[in-house]
């Protein structure tokens, strides 16, 4: 590896996490993983002179500016991810990164940082005629950001005597430069340029309006040649938000399961939520631990979250930034590809017992039908999907997926001319028990199937049952990774499952652990995971009556 990078602030905040001189989270010790093997790798590379740069400007221009004026004295973290944000470049010296997520709890300095890293922008960067955003919901909320660059950089007389504070922003006539809050509205957003902005608590960013406001500054970036999209949050309550979707695209990018190469997500918080009371594991999700927020004080907050549902409720929200009802990336890339490696085909199962299940989601869509089949203490996965004939083309487009090829290796049926035609589900089922001779004792569906095929299935001797969706599917979801993570599940070569599994996100309600899947993206496909966790459930409740034919002993 770089000798220069060795001695870089990333490398040296790695590895004190790596040997366990820091506590932090596993989304915190993955991203600081990804950069230093893609250092290794060559995927990207470490410029000191840009990286030092901006820490040296930090620190000997930028100022605190509440309860003290002195200098910042940036900490291990912030310079490790002020290193990764300024220093981490492309081969021609561009900035890698453009996108940036930094999820930190309460009293941690997020806003101070924002404006720090915002004036670094504004002053050093180079661009002439930048625009810089200090953006929110509100003007009030857009203006905290604002006024702390602000304060930052009037206690310097240097930066002070290059600004020019006007009514609505703040201009710096030498390099044509703006910086200006500015709250959600379609029309002053038309137009806008910007070379870094800044997105003020996220997790606050309500629905449709606040997706598209950060979606519209996303767009406005390309214009730049290395600009930055910065998000600064703690956890919050509301609910399928910006920080919804960008929670799910960064745990994507962190477990190996997202193709995205200029997002850059520092997610500080807990890993296990029975300890939220433990000082221990609220180091993960207050890196400023002992400096900005003293243990005394969230020992003391901790002793007031015991007497309250509702104060525990906001503590392990806003100290152990663990958002009510939130999503994250479930699966990671090796762990579902390890599950694909060993082959196998119906040939090694004939005369088996297994369980079924179906998920017929949109009969216009896709649909899934699955088997389990247990043999030796292990589970063999096989999947069968079905689409109408005349989407194929239209969803290869929609969805990008080569669905194309799944119907030549023989993984999708194509089923009806504009509609699933759910005969052709049974006959999968029926094809299953006269040429193999592999009959599922029972087969899950969800409730709001067709009843149709489910009438008609049971009238031809399949014993069905239905399987309620939502978090009480907790303990078969749990059962399953585990299963995965032992490599005691296998789904051979159908890489349309392996898809499905790598599209899910666990959907957490943090006040009593309860999760349940959900999509990753809305055009995501779910539907094989679904009919697999539909099959793994009949088998659980049904387990004491049919489990000497399903473990196929006589068979194997």
């Amino acid at each position: 590896m770089n000798k220069i990078f060795l001695k870089s602030y990333i490398n040296e905040y790695f590895q004190k996490m790596d040997n366990g001189d820091i506590r932090v989270g596993k989304w915190i010790y993955k991203i600081f993983k990804i950069i230093v093997e893609g250092i290794q790798d060559e995927k990207w590379f470490y410029d000191e002179k840009k990286a030092k740069k901006a820490i040296k400007f930090v620190e000997n221009f930028c100022h605190h500016s509440k309860g003290r004026s002195d200098l910042i004295k940036l900490e291990l973290w912030q310079k490790a991810i002020v290193s990764c944000i300024f220093g981490i470049v492309k081969e021609n010296g561009l900035r890698q990164f453009r996108e940036v997520i930094i999820i930190v709890a309460r009293k941690n300095g997020k806003s101070l940082f924002a404006s720090a890293i915002m004036a670094y922008m504004a002053f050093l960067d180079n661009e002439y005629g930048a625009e810089l955003y200090c953006l929110a919901p509100k003007l009030e909320q857009a203006n905290i950001v604002f006024d702390n660059f602000y304060q930052t950089v009037s206690k310097e007389d240097e930066l002070l005597s290059l600004c020019k504070k006007r009514r609505s922003d703040i201009y710096i006539e030498k390099t044509n430069t703006i910086i200006k809050p500015l709250a959600f509205s379609d029309k002053k957003s038309d137009g806008l340029n910007p070379h870094c902005a800044v997105c003020d608590e996220i997790a606050a960013w309500a629905g449709q309006n606040g997706l598209r406001m950060y979606e519209v500054i996303k767009s406005a970036l390309g214009a730049r040649l290395q600009p930055i999209l910065l998000s600064i949050s703690t956890a919050g309550y509301v609910n399928d938000s910006i920080y919804d979707e960008l929670m799910i695209r960064a745990t994507a990018f962190l477990n190996g399961s997202s193709e995205e190469t200029q997002l850059l997500p520092f997610l500080y918080m807990i890993d296990d939520i029975e300890l939220w009371d433990s000082i221990e594991e609220l180091e993960k999700s207050n890196p400023n631990l002992g400096i900005s927020v003293s243990k005394d004080y969230l020992l003391e907050e901790i002793r007031i979250a015991k007497g309250s549902l509702s104060k525990k409720a906001e503590f392990i929200t806003k100290y152990c930034n663990i958002k009510q009802n939130s999503s994250h990336a479930w699966l990671t890339f090796d762990l579902v590809d390890q599950a694909g490696k060993k082959d196998f085909t119906l040939n090694d199962f004939k005369n088996c017992y297994a369980v079924g299940g179906i998920d017929l989601s949109q009969t216009t869509d896709l649909t899934c039908a699955s088997i389990v089949i247990e043999r030796n203490g292990e589970e063999y996965i096989f999947s069968q999907f079905f689409m109408p004939k005349n989407k194929l083309q239209e969803l290869i487009e929609l969805d990008k997926v080569p669905y194309d090829i799944y119907v030549k290796q023989g993984f999708l049926t194509l089923s009806g001319e504009n509609y699933v035609d759910y005969k052709d589900v049974k006959a999968w089922f029926d094809m299953l028990k006269t040429e193999y001779r592999i009959l599922a004792c029972r087969t899950g569906y969800d409730r709001y199937s067709a009843q149709y095929l489910i009438d008609d299935m049971s009238n031809k001797g399949y014993r069905m049952d239905d399987v309620i969706q939502g978090w009480n599917l907790a303990p078969i979801i749990r059962e399953f990774e585990g299963k995965l993570k032992d490599g005691t599940i296998h789904v051979g070569k159908n890489n349309l499952l392996k898809s499905h599994l790598l599209n899910v996100a666990l959907k957490h309600e943090s006040d009593n652990q309860k999760f349940k899947p959900v999509k990753m993206k809305a055009t995501d496909h779910i539907d094989g995971f679904v009919s697999i966790i539909d099959a793994l459930t009949v088998k659980s409740k049904y387990y004491n009556e049919i489990k000497f034919l399903i473990r196929n002993e006589r068979s194997s």
